[in-house]
């Protein structure tokens, strides 16, 4: 049994975490610590960084350490008819920190799910992505969306490239004032204006989301409000269905995901620490046929989230001397870790280390 009081927040999850998938039939997936950089450079729109550590192999190949699990899970996999692979990692990667903006060894975990992906797929990567959260900090909240939605509607509004990436950042960052701004530039109708402003306002409860969509009756494809709404009905019977809201501005990258996407956050981060979503559109670019859809948590980030405070170094400050007997100091030593409790064998009480007990078997025979 291990002593959680000795772990980090990330090392924490990561024992929870593993447990958790593995339930659900996701295997271990083990890869390399690199890849060849011009994989990387190929989709590097995918990373969340372009920034990658490059280097030349003994034959003078340029090879990466790896900055993202995803792509090297893909690249190894093949389709196989009436197959879905099922992987969970937890990888180490290098890119720059959030948090220090300086390149960092990070230890991510997440899951994969590659084949003919069902509505239960989708619904199993929800409920283990707010599992994942839940496992981490009761306070979490996850985010869902529908990029067939923004899609449908940007299509109709507009065919121009740049006004279609610039309407989903603003979205992205609920900025109605800007959003607004973009579409009088770009000669928007009124009504097409404020539809696209209803993804920045509209979000919360999910029945009271698919109302509101329904009530402004724009044309934003209703088979996806009814995959929305089937989605929804499956996960009311959860626990933490509560925790589980719309919320149109979570949006992603439509170059490589597509349909249903979200993110996961916990009080007292002030970022998203679980990503995810359907990246058909990238398994396609990678001549694959399949469709997929995964999350990653970002264990870097739990660094912040404060940890239970310890009053306490060790439970016993265990005494002794040259005239201790080793055999009794052995002895004690064990009955004491058999009990359960922790143990720093010292010649004084010099005052640098808090304990619970004190045992001085300074001479003892």
């Amino acid at each position: 049994m291990i002593n959680s009081n000795i772990l980090r927040n990330d090392e924490k999850a990561i024992f929870a975490l593993r447990e958790l998938y593995e339930k659900y039939g996701y295997k271990p997936f083990k890869m390399s610590k690199f890849e060849e950089y011009e994989f990387y450079i190929q989709n590097k729109d995918f990373l969340v960084s372009d920034r990658i550590i490059a280097f030349n192999d003994t034959s003078g190949k340029l090879l990466a350490l790896k900055p993202d699990v995803t792509l090297s899970i893909i690249k190894n996999g093949e389709d196989v008819e009436g197959f879905k692979q099922k992987v969970c990692y937890n990888e180490n990667v290098y890119r720059v920190s959030e948090n220090t903006h300086q390149f960092k060894e990070i230890m991510q975990t997440g899951v994969e799910c590659i084949g003919d992906i069902s509505l239960y797929d989708i619904y199993e990567m929800v409920v283990m992505a707010a599992e994942s959260l839940a496992l981490i900090s009761d306070d979490f909240v996850l985010e869902v969306s529908h990029l067939g939605l923004i899609s449908s509607l940007l299509d109709n509004i507009c065919k121009n490239a740049n006004f279609k990436a610039e309407a989903i950042k603003f979205i992205s960052d609920k900025n109605s004032h800007d959003l607004a701004r973009i579409c009088d530039e770009n000669n928007v109708a009124e009504l097409d204006k404020i539809a696209l402003q209803n993804f920045v306002s509209i979000y919360g409860e999910r029945n009271a989301v698919l109302q509101k969509l329904e009530d402004e009756n724009v044309n934003i494809g209703k088979d996806n409000i009814n995959i929305l709404r089937t989605l929804s009905n499956m996960l009311d019977n959860l626990s933490f269905s509560g925790k589980i809201k719309f919320d149109f501005s979570a949006v992603s990258d439509m170059n490589y995901y597509n349909g249903i996407v979200f993110k996961g956050y916990i009080n007292g981060l002030s970022q998203s620490v679980l990503s995810g979503g359907q990246y058909d559109n990238l398994l396609y670019k990678m001549g694959r046929k399949s469709g997929a859809i995964g999350f990653a948590i970002y264990l870097d980030l739990l660094e912040d989230l404060p940890r239970e405070k310890q009053n306490f170094d060790i439970d016993v400050l265990l005494l002794c001397d040259g005239k201790t007997d080793n055999q009794l100091l052995i002895d004690t030593v064990n009955q004491i870790v058999a009990c359960g409790k922790t143990v720093s064998v010292q010649n004084a009480d010099v005052g640098k280390i808090r304990y619970k007990e004190l045992n001085d078997i300074r001479g003892g025979v």
